[in-house]
């Protein structure tokens, strides 16, 4: 992708946050972004540096992760391409208490707090369509607590490979394939299981039929007997 060929105003305008605004807004809004290409392993920030802005990942991966006093890492959330973090925290006035990592080569657009706040300050809209996207992350990160406390490794596993449309779209038998993002640790550890644990399940759940392993891609055979299946 040219940098320089970059439509950001274009761009600002099809994710959700930014919709309702118009050419003008856009045009200032950009004004106070950045894009920036990470490589794979690149870090975004750490914990304790400053929070001046929020960031959109464009195209790649980005690992959300924190490290504990033992040093063994928790992956809090894996960020794809046309979804932002960090919003929330860059309105406290406080550092970063998670770390951001590329996990793959990525576009990564950052959006300054002095921006968004000029845009509060003209159309107080836009303030109500932030809390909106805060709250949804906010939804989703109390539903993942939920589902680690409350459901089996097992079931956080097919929960993972039956998101988003895939349960929809395994209609009638028909097979589909689901690849994964990311390595297996990665999305172990974003399920809160260990690697050993999820790649044991990935051959309970193969050697049941309900799907078939080929590296990172995953074809599941039967999406209605899947949902249901309750492990041995």
């Amino acid at each position: 992708m040219d940098m320089r060929a970059f439509d950001l105003p274009r761009y600002l305008s099809v994710l959700p946050l930014f919709t309702d605004l118009s050419a003008a807004e856009l045009a200032r809004l950009a004004t106070g972004c950045s894009l920036r290409r990470l490589a794979r392993g690149d870090t975004i920030f750490r914990v304790g540096q400053p929070c001046e802005e929020f960031h959109v990942t464009v195209t790649g991966q980005v690992k959300l992760f924190a490290i504990s006093p033992s040093g063994q890492e928790k992956v809090i959330e894996l960020v794809g391409p046309g979804h932002s973090f960090a919003e929330a925290l860059m309105f406290t006035g406080k550092p970063y208490i998670i770390n951001a990592q590329a996990l793959t080569d990525s576009l990564l657009l950052s959006v300054s707090k002095q921006a968004v706040l000029t845009e509060i300050e003209q159309d107080s809209r836009f303030a109500l369509r932030m809390l909106a996207g805060i709250s949804r992350r906010l939804h989703g990160l109390v539903h993942d607590v939920q589902a680690y406390a409350l459901h089996s490794g097992v079931q956080r596993v097919i929960g993972y490979l039956l998101r988003d449309q895939v349960a929809e779209d395994c209609v009638n038998g028909e097979v589909i394939t689901v690849s994964l993002p990311v390595s297996k640790a990665t999305i172990a550890s974003r399920l809160s299981l260990t690697p050993e644990y999820f790649s044991r399940v990935l051959h309970e759940l193969e050697a049941a039929g309900l799907i078939e392993v080929d590296r990172r891609d995953i074809r599941i055979r039967d999406a209605s007997a899947l949902a249901n299946y309750t492990g041995v």
